[in-house]
């Protein structure tokens, strides 16, 4: 589950992820597509390095906010390939991928 603050509202409403993709596919899917997947890419990897910076020197909120981002981008990718990060998800949902375990014993 996702937790969506609103700008115009205080409370949380808890989303899963894939209604937060289709979310994100509604309010922005329009505008990258044009964009196209080479400039969401990059958009990505510049939120990428903003969490980074973030969590080396933000607060909380900033590291929440460039998450956010990061999440955003995320899903928009892969609206844009035609997968859902729900789909993405199951490949974690029985613990690590190569050992089976949680927490993880590689």
């Amino acid at each position: 589950m996702v937790a969506l603050l609103g700008h115009r509202r205080a409370a949380a409403v808890a989303v899963d992820i894939a209604a937060f993709q289709q979310l994100m596919a509604e309010t922005y899917g329009e505008r990258d597509r044009a964009r196209g997947l080479p400039s969401a890419i990059a958009w990505l990897a510049e939120e990428v390095g903003e969490l980074a910076q973030a969590v080396r020197k933000g607060d909380r909120a900033q590291q929440l906010h460039e998450l956010g981002d990061v999440l955003a981008w995320l899903a928009s990718i892969a609206h844009q390939l035609d997968l859902g990060l729900d789909d993405a998800a199951q490949r974690y949902a029985g613990g690590c991928p190569r050992c089976g375990n949680r927490p993880c014993t590689c």
